[in-house]
């Protein structure tokens, strides 16, 4: 049964026929939900194994003998920071890869998260090696912290380019901080955290050169080799030979644009193979239209509509729907059809992959509407076991409404339209009517604590959604949210 209901309207009952046809949600999703979260823990563990094992592998070497004198303490803490520091890059640039294993168990979102948390600490670590080694080693030879500095960047082989590396990683975090990132266009912070890479890169000779812990001949050297070597491939496979492959398998196509609303449009492709991203449903590619000026652009956009395979004779279809949110994506309304595109993806979780109960509930305003239509054509539900809520301020801004609707009544779906001005509560995300009747997230999705929920929309109306759904009793690991900041 479907419904269209306004939010003075009732609110209705699922239809108590629907469970008997399948077997209860806790058999269906569950398990799959028990098994990522368990991947998500071994994950977890295997990061901080690593810290762990850098430290271990220190001490195996007799590290602890160097704390019987000042000099010595200072030059292992300085070791010790290193250790860890370079520990943590690698992970940064491992939860950066978009391994499919990470992506699968966490999110890309997630992963992204942590990557971030990880660059301070990081940063502070390789400051305070180079500090302690400073100190430690100019005690031993009677120098200041300073002169000591100099000395090693003059008399020893590959340490300048420890000290390029240093400036570099500066540059990345700093660039990187919310409020430094905020004055800089997408563009520019992208170019300047490639210098990851080159930091890392120029950090690597001297550990080897000049670490007595690295010396030729010992484990310790073969561990942090297949560290570093494993990043390195990892990153090429993922970043680079992934999306090269799969540029070449789809041969992607612009076939149109279509204008949905003011400022809105679907880009339409048609391609090759486009089986294999079936069930892709609500997770985002990154999209390089291979024309002048855009070629170089990556656009995270997910798909507003199920990828359609082709025949024998027709190429299969694919379609995204965009927002001018910018300059740049502004321009891909000019795109002309012709136009060869470069893919790389699926990423995320905002997908049937997360599911963990039967009911599911999609929350979703302006641009982020769209991902939930393709979700809601792919996800598997009884009729009368999901509610779908669109917000905007009047019907035009709930993009492909039309389609929506239909798919809601064609899979037995409550659908909400949640129209007007918003509330003026400092985190209200409904509409100003339906606060002064009264209605809460409740009135519309009772049940919600026993349910997937999916919220995507603007960053400051997804977090006030997401605090109701919580206050609602929604654990996170029902809680799925796709976000478009950067």
């Amino acid at each position: 049964m479907t419904s269209l209901l306004t939010p003075d309207s009732p609110v209705e009952t699922a239809p108590a026929t629907a469970s008997r046809k399948r077997p209860p949600a806790v058999e269906r999703f569950r398990p799959q939900a028990r098994r990522r979260l368990a991947r998500a823990d071994l994950l977890g563990a295997v990061g901080w194994l690593s810290g762990v094992a850098a430290v271990a592998l220190w001490l195996a070497d007799g590290g602890a003998s160097g704390f019987s004198s000042f000099a010595g303490t200072m030059t292992a803490l300085g070791i010790v920071a290193g250790l860890i520091g370079m520990d943590l890059v690698l992970l940064m640039l491992l939860l950066a890869a978009r391994i499919p294993v990470v992506d699968n168990a966490i999110g890309h979102d997630r992963a992204l998260e942590i990557h971030k948390s990880l660059g301070k600490p990081a940063l502070y670590l390789l400051l305070a090696h180079g500090l302690f080694l400073a100190i430690g080693y100019g005690a031993a030879e009677g120098l200041d912290p300073l002169s000591e500095s100099i000395s090693l960047w003059v008399n020893v082989p590959d340490m300048w380019l420890a000290f390029v590396s240093m400036a570099l990683f500066i540059a990345v975090v700093v660039t990187s901080l919310v409020a430094v990132r905020r004055k800089f266009p997408y563009e520019f912070w992208y170019v300047v955290h490639l210098l990851t890479y080159a930091a890392v890169g120029t950090a690597i000779p001297h550990q080897f050169s000049v670490g007595g812990l690295f010396a030729e001949g010992t484990w310790q050297r073969w561990y942090w080799l297949a560290l570093c070597i494993g990043t390195g491939v990892a990153l090429a496979w993922f970043r680079i030979y992934q999306p090269l492959a799969a540029s070449f398998r789809h041969q992607l196509t612009v076939s149109r644009v279509v204008r949905v609303a003011p400022g809105v449009f679907s880009i339409e492709m048609t391609g090759r193979n486009l089986e294999r991203l079936a069930g892709s449903g609500g997770r985002f590619f990154l999209w390089r239209f291979l024309a002048p000026g855009q070629w170089w652009r990556p656009h995270p956009f997910s798909l507003s509509a199920e990828p359609v395979p082709g025949g024998r004779n027709r190429p299969g279809k694919l379609r995204i729907t965009v927002r001018n949110l910018g300059e740049g994506s502004a321009s891909l309304a000019h795109i002309r059809p012709g136009t060869k595109v470069a893919i790389e993806g699926p990423y995320g979780l905002f997908s049937t992959a997360a599911r963990s109960r039967e009911d599911v509930v999609m929350i979703g305003a302006g641009i982020g509407i769209t991902p939930l239509r393709s979700l809601l054509e792919t996800t598997p539900f009884d009729p009368g076991h999901a509610i779908v809520l669109l917000r905007g301020h009047d019907e035009s801004e709930l993009f492909l409404g039309q389609e929506i609707m239909a798919l809601c009544q064609a899979r037995g779906v409550t659908l909400y339209h949640l129209t007007g001005p918003r509330s003026s509560g400092d985190h209200s995300w409904l509409p100003r009517n339906a606060v002064n009747d009264g209605f809460t997230l409740s009135s519309y999705a009772p049940a919600i604590a026993n349910a997937d929920v999916y919220v995507c929309g603007p960053a400051l109306w997804a977090s006030s959604v997401i605090r109701d759904v919580q206050a609602a009793g929604v654990p996170a690991e029902q809680l799925h949210n796709e976000r478009f900041d950067w």
